[in-house]
């Protein structure tokens, strides 16, 4: 990955160009809460925005694009059909929900939200029409770990451009950025910073204090050091502005080994194996 500023972008394995720092609006409320997030990121130099049908404000993110007035190619969006909507017709029908509601004709991105064993590979094959269609410019998945990859390279005909996966600090999973690496895949992460449980850190702050950043700034940093495309969540001007100013400084390699060394595959969500008795307990 060549790290430049918020403006640069990574080349999925289609050729689409996709930003590699964006804006998370997961727990965002629809309406004003998630409009005014969006705007304080667009302002900031923010183009790459987050959201899932899951998250219940694609309204909201659709009409904070819309009140920009940034031209809609500028912009790369990404949206995810949820678990109860997997399966051929049912993806094929999530797709224009979702399109509705954040008044697109588009998406950038359409990613599984989690990999529903049963309908796994209806699901991608709905996927693939989707992207042949137009409606997503580039397909992928979340919260896989490999057997589940591999069931869908090898039952599909396109593969994956991108897989979004939990990736803090603490959960590092090695093994399934060398899997997309080796296949071309691109690596996302969600919960970059480990939903605020990774910043009090001693080894982070003192990498923190040596640069005069924040903790956040360095794991973000770090993020896009590892090659994986990241996209901090907040609602807060000031801590949404600070999250992009990681272009002014760059970790040593030593640097990166030790928060590497932190690794102890801690989660905050589901593994991919357990998802369903894990959402069944909610």
């Amino acid at each position: 990955m060549n790290i430049t500023d918020i403006n640069g972008k990574v080349k999925l394995n289609n050729g689409y160009e996709m930003p590699y720092f964006g804006l998370g609006v997961y727990k965002s409320k629809d309406g004003d809460e998630v409009k005014d997030a969006i705007q304080f990121a667009l302002k900031a130099g923010y183009r790459h925005i987050d959201t899932a049908s899951f998250y219940k404000n694609e309204e909201g993110v659709g009409e904070a694009i819309k009140e920009s007035h940034i031209p809609r190619e500028e912009l790369f969006v990404t949206s995810k059909v949820w678990n109860d909507d997997q399966g051929y017709e049912g993806t094929l029908k999530a797709i224009d929900e979702s399109l509705a509601k954040l008044q697109m004709d588009y998406l950038d991105l359409y990613l599984i939200h989690w990999p529903v064993p049963d309908t796994l590979t209806d699901t991608w094959r709905a996927m693939e029409e989707i992207y042949k269609s137009g409606k997503a410019k580039a397909i992928g998945l979340c919260n896989c770990v490999e057997h589940q990859m591999d069931e869908i390279i090898e039952s599909g005909t396109i593969k994956p451009m991108l897989l979004q996966n939990e990736f803090h600090p603490k959960l590092v999973q090695q093994n399934m950025l060398d899997y997309c690496a080796e296949r071309n895949i691109q690596y996302e992460g969600w919960s970059p910073l480990m939903r605020g449980q990774i910043l009090d850190n001693e080894i982070l702050k003192n990498i923190a204090e040596k640069y005069q950043k924040s903790t956040a700034q360095v794991v973000l940093r770090w993020d896009l050091q590892k090659g994986v495309i990241t996209i901090p969540k907040s609602v807060h001007e000031n801590r949404i502005k600070q999250n992009a100013k990681i272009f002014d400084f760059k970790l040593t390699e030593d640097e990166v080994q030790q928060i590497d060394a932190l690794d102890n595959n801690e989660r905050t969500g589901a593994h991919p194996d357990h998802f369903m008795e894990h959402f069944a307990n909610k």
